[in-house]
């Protein structure tokens, strides 16, 4: 177990630094810097121009540019953003909680629904249900999620007026506790809807095919013949070994998500990584944004990880090596 973390632990650094490397490298190749930005919006003279440029190390070979900046990750400063006038850690350290619990609730609630609509889909194969069920896959499937934030809006926040049309808490609230945690789902109400309905097609479509799969399989044929419910055997016995490709499938839904996060958070104003991306993008802060990218990325290599241990949880002939 320890050797197998610790070759795990040796590819995640790996990627991390193949992913600073790429993400360097491309935003460099695009033209401009933050400095053009100000510029375009202040009387900035040409010296004054060179000045920010050598003071931010702007001046310097791309190759330069990035040495300093990987010696600078080692000792977790991912530099300074000239917007927010704040060190670009203290910018992601407020910023993170916001994206982490809108990705969180979307994958657990995907997971959940999706699962138990392929279940049930499977139980009912090739009858109304399963029918009805198919075609609220393809329909969740083949809408894209900004489509369903604005429906939603429409319907919920401007013609209802149910729930908030963006934010994520109550401004000066003052809420604690119970009633700050309802405050908030309250206001991620929306969002997590837009962002988890595509993903709730896919783990039902996957449910549905990994069930059928399972329930042809000798032991469940065994345990029918035991006499046990069918409702026993399919939620006790098949549905553990079914849960498989879903857990496979969330590790590749962290990432998704995180990416699906920039149009969800701009489009219900909550002030997340996706947003400050966003923002970044636009104002060309490169060390923001290349900070976004590295937590970002960070955080779904950390998922992963977790996502393979699960696997012998989930099935105990998993052997790590």
């Amino acid at each position: 177990m320890l050797r197998y973390i610790l070759r795990r632990l040796s590819q995640a650094i790996l990627v991390m630094l193949l992913v600073v490397i790429g993400s360097f490298f491309l935003i460099k190749m695009a033209p401009g810097d933050f400095v053009d930005t100000l510029a375009g919006t202040s009387d900035l003279t040409a010296e004054q121009m060179a000045n920010l440029r050598a003071r931010y190390g702007l001046d310097q070979p791309v190759p330069v540019q990035l040495m300093y900046y990987i010696a600078r990750l080692a000792t977790l400063d991912l530099g300074y953003s000239p917007f927010n006038n704040a060190p670009v850690l203290d910018i992601l350290v407020k910023r993170w909680p916001v994206t982490a619990i809108l990705v969180v609730t979307s994958v657990s609630i995907s997971m959940v629904v999706g699962t138990l609509l392929g279940v049930m889909a499977a139980r009912f194969s090739g009858k109304p249900v399963d029918l009805g069920i198919s075609i609220l896959m393809l329909l969740f499937y083949a809408t894209p999620n900004f489509i369903i934030a604005v429906i939603l809006i429409l319907i919920f926040s401007i013609k209802m007026n149910v729930f908030p049309i963006a934010g994520f808490a109550t401004i000066a609230s003052g809420y604690t506790g119970w009633e700050y945690i309802r405050d908030v789902a309250w206001h991620l109400a929306m969002p997590v809807t837009a962002l988890c309905t595509f993903f709730i097609a896919i783990y039902g479509r996957i449910g549905r095919a990994a069930m059928l799969e399972v329930l042809t399989l000798d032991y469940i044929r065994t345990a029918r013949g035991k006499g046990l419910t069918e409702r026993r055997v399919i939620y006790v016995h098949a549905l553990r070994n079914a849960l498989l490709p879903l857990v496979t499938m969330a590790g590749l839904q962290v990432s998704a998500l995180v990416g699906g996060a920039v149009l969800i958070e701009t489009i219900f104003g909550l002030n997340g990584m996706g947003r400050t991306a966003f923002d970044a993008v636009f104002q060309r802060d490169t060390n923001l944004l290349l900070g976004v990218l590295f937590v970002s990325s960070l955080s779904v290599v950390v998922v992963n990880f977790i996502i393979d241990l699960l696997y012998m949880v989930l099935d105990p002939r998993v052997e790590i090596k």
